[in-house]
């Protein structure tokens, strides 16, 4: 059976954190042709894509405290502001990938999600079944959503990839940000920062208190908040592997995705 794996491409990476909706176009373009040179080398691999919202949604549901829910009228103005920005990073990242030769198809997850406390607790799949079913390669995305308790919420692309494993079963999930893993400090402020090549259940706790945010506006938590769902992911199955690393080095995309570089960034695993 054809191997099934979830790669989000991060805020961080696609956008420049530091600067409202401004999208790092030739990262962008570079990464879309080294998901095509893997599919190309490996036609079988099934792929679900993912990509942050970074200085497009996040700064917008920042301003209007989106995540935290409807304070008043103008929350909604926030919601609605947020879905339209979210959406054009989407519409930059599909054309991308489209003319770099990669099918994918957007997907948005706010047409069907819903929320309950800021949790995700629905999320239709059958569109992406359909579109892996097909040899397409289905692209969602961090997005905003309806919460049944605060009327709305923001849904982070991990989260959407954690509800959806449960039902998928991907064999690996592959998270591409900045920093090229997990550190045990801030690697772009502490020079003796070291990477941790990996973390398991076991480790995790020792680790936990030293990891920190994001830089940028990120509402979704930062690092501390992905390796956290991540290893909570893992420990529900056993075989599951998630990989984080730096979408800065040029070809590992490609070489992790078809599974011959396990050196950069930090694996994950029970």
């Amino acid at each position: 059976m054809s191997e099934l794996v979830f790669c989000k491409l991060g805020g961080s990476i696609i956008t420049d954190k530091q600067r409202p909706s401004t999208p790092r176009s030739e990262v962008i373009e570079r990464l879309a042709h080294e998901v095509a040179a893997a599919l190309d080398a490996r036609p079988e691999l099934r792929l679900l894509l993912g990509h942050g919202s970074g200085s497009f949604g996040h700064v917008v549901a920042e301003k209007h405290a989106v995540h935290r829910g409807i304070a008043d009228d103008q929350s909604w103005w926030g919601f609605a502001e947020t879905s339209a920005v979210a959406g054009q990073l989407n519409r930059i990242v599909t054309d991308t990938f489209i003319r770099a030769g990669v099918p994918v198809v957007s997907i948005q997850p706010s047409a069907s999600a819903r929320c309950k406390g800021g949790e995700l607790v629905a999320l239709d799949e059958h569109a992406i079944c359909e579109a892996l079913r097909h040899g397409l390669v289905p692209l969602v995305y961090g997005d905003v959503a309806f919460d049944d308790e605060q009327g709305c919420t923001i849904i982070s692309t991990e989260a959407e990839f954690a509800y959806l494993a449960h039902r998928l079963r991907p064999a690996r999930i592959v998270l591409i940000g900045e920093v090229d893993g997990v550190y045990d400090g801030d690697p772009q402020t502490d020079r003796a920062a070291s990477r941790i090549p990996r973390v398991t259940l076991d480790t995790f706790a020792q680790i936990e208190d030293r990891l920190g945010g994001s830089h940028g506006v990120d509402v979704t938590g930062g690092m501390l908040a992905k390796v956290r769902d991540m290893v909570h992911l893992v420990a529900q199955g056993d075989t599951l592997r998630v990989h984080l690393f730096s979408g800065l080095l040029e070809g590992a995309l490609t070489r992790v995705l078809l599974g011959t570089d396990s050196q950069v960034g930090t694996i994950i695993q029970a």
